[in-house]
């Protein structure tokens, strides 16, 4: 299985609140964010690990030459104007097959990230499989509709009666997503959530699978509370 990181963002609010490091550098636990991702993919068998970094981040783009791993790195360094647009760039190196694709800001337990991964290599009906949280961090949370089985029926900006998930920004999928996404890049969409949209109404078959808690590192005060949620 193949694992992709987004960490093209300018990271723009972590700098206003005094941050120095770009975000993907930003250590937690002694362990830049970018990296913790990377021992986890590698822990998880990953067979490559990809990464798009903007132009502007070339400090981040010099530690990542740093790094000798047992799994082909590829990197992308280019300014995208979207999460979904910095996919598409990936998804243009990425070998066919399954895939996880995460930005390099979502904070999760590793054994809950493992769970959720062996779930995604033995299941062999579905096109994809989301990780969804009860837990709401994000400040523009997407909300996943999910039926009895936890097939995902929709992707809504709002809550609505009986919500009980939102995405965790962890999207687990094969090569047949590809045709959309470049559907939606053609159609001038933009927008992870809006790419998300597309597969469902173009009949996708996508499972949730539940973690409980799943943080995203927005602001300076976010550190702290992630290391702290990986070190209990």
């Amino acid at each position: 299985m193949h694992f992709a990181i987004i960490a093209a963002g300018e990271g723009s609010r972590l700098a206003q609140e005094g941050v120095q490091k770009p975000k993907p550098l930003v250590s937690l636990g002694g362990t830049p964010m970018v990296k913790r991702l990377i021992d986890i993919f590698t822990r998880c068998g990953a067979e490559s690990v990809s990464i798009i970094v903007n132009e502007f981040m070339t400090e981040v783009r010099e530690y990542l030459d740093t790094l000798t791993l047992q799994v082909p790195l590829n990197v992308v360094v280019k300014t995208t104007p979207s999460s979904m647009h910095s996919f598409y760039e990936l998804s243009r190196i990425l070998p066919k097959g399954k895939f996880c694709l995460t930005t390099v800001d979502t904070i999760f337990r590793e054994e809950d990230f493992t769970g959720y991964i062996e779930a995604f290599e033995s299941d062999h009906v579905h096109d994809g499989m989301w990780a969804v949280t009860p837990f709401i961090d994000d400040e523009k949370p997407l909300y996943v509709d999910v039926d009895d089985d936890m097939n995902i029926t929709a992707f809504r900006d709002t809550p609505f009666d009986g919500a009980r998930y939102v995405s965790g920004g962890i999207y687990a999928m094969t090569h047949g997503a590809f045709p959309i996404l470049q559907q939606c890049i053609e159609n001038g969409i933009s927008r992870m959530r809006n790419f998300q949209r597309a597969l469902v109404e173009h009949g996708f078959n996508l499972k949730a699978y539940s973690i409980d808690k799943i943080i995203d590192v927005d602001h300076a005060a976010d550190i702290a509370n992630a290391e702290l949620f990986i070190r209990n």
